[in-house]
């Protein structure tokens, strides 16, 4: 049960990034398992993809780059298992990096000591960490590749169209990624707002009848304990202050009940002044303490625009126990009932 503050926090990655990042891994993974099986063919001279003798820096080259591929897919075999992984973002820059420099080994070489013109590799570099780190991953390795590309191969009579196209490239893909990245978040946070708002109870912000039946089908087979409380005092508080006080009131003690049970179970608004407590595992001896509690938390005075309102709670439990079939319906029922006669006996008292 989480504490109500007033405001949401949404977690850091749902299903639907986790699925995105799955899809970026898997991508990965497939492009330069082709790149593994086009750099081993190359060097093996068996095609004409390659000059008829490398030189010595191509076969460095080459054997460095079936290293670096192989260990950027191990990253990605881990970043795809755990794609929620706080370490995600590292194992995805060093990614970035292996393939950067695989392809700048392999560009530098061919530009140096033959006629090939590779080149136009080095964006697709760049377009690899537009995808992972939008513009700024762009950006940052423009600007590897360029210093790379100007300090290694100096007299390229193409130099001029590597710096243009690939600032361009950067420029594109960066941008495009990045307003890419702001819609996708933006969109995941309508989405979890219109799910909240559908599973909880607007005055309260506390779980409402949808999200509470969703808790306990989640306890099946489990032993459950049902709370229902319902508020003695809050008409009154309605009639003499009007109902802006009675929300006022209600939101406060929608705020106490979570902070009181904490993370032993959840609690809910049913509607009015009722709310339903929910206690997976409980034992039977455990219901009074808690019930104990809550109207301690209840009763406390609450200030409502300068006046100090105090009101009770009414309460009645249901236990259903390990391995039964008993549903919230009929559980809520039966501490319906019991919550009249709480109610009936404290009047009678």
């Amino acid at each position: 049960m989480r504490k109500v503050t007033g405001r949401r926090t949404a977690p850091p990655v749902d299903d639907s990034l986790r699925s995105r990042r799955r899809a970026v891994e898997t991508a990965g993974m497939a492009s330069r398992s082709v790149g593994f099986v086009l750099t081993a063919v190359y060097m093996s001279g068996v095609t004409d993809l390659a000059p008829a003798q490398l030189s010595n820096d191509m076969m460095i080259a080459s054997w460095l780059a079936l290293g670096l591929i192989a260990a950027a897919n191990v990253l990605a075999v881990l970043a795809r298992r755990r794609p929620a992984s706080r370490w995600y973002s590292l194992l995805s820059a060093v990614q970035v990096l292996f393939d950067t420099v695989t392809i700048i080994a392999f560009v530098v070489v061919s530009e140096r000591d033959f006629t090939q013109t590779t080149w136009p590799l080095l964006a697709l570099s760049i377009s690899i960490a537009a995808i992972r780190h939008q513009l700024l991953g762009a950006v940052l390795t423009f600007a590897i590749t360029s210093v790379a590309f100007v300090l290694l191969v100096p007299d390229s009579p193409d130099l001029a169209f590597v710096l243009g196209t690939n600032v361009m490239t950067a420029i594109m893909a960066g941008s495009q990624s990045s307003a890419f990245a702001r819609q996708f978040a933006e969109l995941n946070e309508t989405r979890r707002a219109l799910q909240h708002q559908a599973t909880h109870d607007p005055l309260t912000g506390l779980p409402n009848r949808a999200r509470l039946a969703a808790y306990a089908d989640g306890c099946t087979g489990r032993p459950l304990a049902v709370l229902l409380l319902d508020l003695n005092g809050f008409k009154e508080v309605n009639d003499t202050y009007g109902h802006a006080a009675g929300d006022v009131l209600l939101h406060e003690i929608g705020t106490r009940l979570a902070l009181v049970l904490g993370d032993e179970g959840m609690v809910g608004r049913l509607g009015g002044d009722e709310f339903l407590v929910l206690l997976p595992d409980a034992r039977a001896e455990a219901i009074g303490p808690v019930a104990d509690r809550i109207r301690s938390a209840v009763r406390q005075p609450i200030d409502i625009g300068g006046h100090r309102v105090t009101v009770g709670v009414s309460a009645g439990s249901a236990l259903r126990p390990a391995g039964t079939g008993t549903g919230l319906d009929a559980l809520t029922a039966e501490a319906d009932a019991a919550m009249y006669r709480d109610k009936r006996d404290r009047r009678a008292a």
